[in-house]
């Protein structure tokens, strides 16, 4: 079998990796701009755009961040415009199994699906930050393993409401509904699953349910030892290896040379990892109000607050949540060594994500070595400026990796399934 590298975008909106002031960007609220967005990534013959949820702005200890400056329209929504605008683009939406109600979500994905042709996609979160709670009067509502219970009793109920016109009910503490389905179904029969979470109740239900996993190991190495076990996971849940698709998150800086690209990916970091989100990084390691700090000046001297980071704040990867003592402790310990600021601390110390970095030539070689070699099936891509990242990849990379014969020169299908080519 040829390998074939499927691609998509996911726009989350504005959060930090987001160049919002670049005067390049246009405005990204605006239907206009989404429409430009997607019309181009059919230009690109991706196979989909995603959208974040965005029930609430980003917040910073109780304050509404100040550089996510403004939230974003509902994602069905938006998609539904943008069905109406495109011909081909899968259509992915973002919407997460605690705050949702599963016959009122079904629905809305269904005609979704069906409006556009069989292009719509669902991309299942479970979404953990206190403050998206907070909207629904709940706060952090489930522990971990229990929204993951809830999300698989959430998406089964969905499942059957799109199986059939036949009544479904369901009654447990975690889901309860009784609802028929009023929606006929899509070219594809129904929205196409995602799964983006990375956490053993997030693999075990990308296994059983997904058609496509949004993974973030983006790394050669990390890549293909989670497809080793979401591939053994999937055996155990009789489902053949090919049935899911996964495409791990990818940031993508281009150049002329390998040093041009490798000095715009340094611009776009410190671009990223500003004066005042270095603050905003510290201050929920310290547990306090810093904003009184110069983020060019020493380390606070003042002691953080007893206690782990909250369970449920959502902005920090659950294996960070224990052990800010010891690793405060070692920071004012490099910091002192390096002679660093707060924002040069941050600059060194807060997780580099694994982006693709080179020349178009030399990116379409490493795209193309994670197909052949099973690593990945394809790469969900994040971009920083919008829509000037876009416009690159599809007019100079897109051309390379068609020279490497590992992504389509033409649509084969009209609905996302077909593009992904799930049977």
């Amino acid at each position: 079998m040829s390998a074939r590298l499927h691609l998509g975008v996911f726009y989350p909106g504005v959060g930090p990796q987001f160049l919002w002031d670049d005067p390049s960007n246009a405005p990204h609220t605006e239907i206009d701009t989404a429409v430009a967005v997607a019309r181009t990534l059919e230009r690109g013959l991706f196979d989909a755009f995603f959208l974040g949820e965005g029930l609430r702005v980003r917040e910073n200890r109780g304050r509404v961040h100040a550089l996510d400056i403004a939230g974003r329209p509902d994602a069905i929504t938006q998609l539904s415009a943008l069905a109406a605008a495109t011909s081909r683009i899968g259509l992915v939406a973002t919407q997460n199994t605690t705050y949702n109600f599963p016959a009122d979500l079904a629905r809305r994905l269904a005609s979704l699906d069906f409006l556009s042709g069989g292009r719509a996609g669902w991309n299942i979160v479970t979404t953990d930050n206190a403050w998206t709670g907070a909207n629904f009067r709940r706060g952090g509502r489930f522990p971990h393993e229990r929204r993951y219970e809830r999300a698989e009793q959430f998406v089964e109920a969905a499942l059957a409401l799109w199986s059939g016109t036949a009544e479904v009910a369901r009654h447990t503490d975690l889901v309860g509904l009784r609802a028929t389905p009023t929606v006929p179904p899509s070219p594809q029969g129904r929205p196409v699953l995602f799964q983006a979470g990375d956490s053993d109740g997030g693999r075990e239900l990308a296994a059983k349910y997904a058609d496509v996993v949004f993974s973030a190991n983006t790394a050669y190495d990390q890549a293909l030892a989670y497809a080793e076990d979401l591939r053994a996971r999937l055996a155990r849940y009789g489902r053949p290896a090919g049935a899911v698709r996964i495409l791990p998150g990818a940031t993508v800086v281009l150049g002329d040379t390998p040093a041009d690209a490798a000095e715009r990916a340094e611009d776009v970091r410190r671009r990223q990892i500003t004066p005042q989100r270095a603050l905003a990084f510290l201050e929920q390691y310290w547990g306090r109000d810093l904003s009184d700090h110069d983020p060019h000046g020493p380390l606070p001297a003042v002691e953080p607050v007893e206690g782990e980071l909250g369970p449920s704040r959502g902005t920090i990867s659950i294996e960070d949540r224990t052990g800010k003592l010891d690793r405060i402790r070692r920071w004012r310990e490099l910091a002192e060594a390096k002679k660093l600021s707060i924002h040069q601390l941050v600059l060194e110390v807060q997780p580099r994500q694994h982006g693709f970095v080179g020349t178009p030539g030399r990116v379409a070689d490493e795209w193309a070595h994670y197909v052949r070699t099973r690593a990945a099936d394809g790469f969900v891509i994040s971009p920083h400026l919008l829509p000037a990242t876009l416009d690159e990849i599809v007019d100079r990379l897109v051309p390379e990796l068609q020279d490497r014969g590992v992504y389509r020169t033409g649509y084969e299908g009209t609905t996302l399934r077909e593009h992904l080519g799930l049977t």
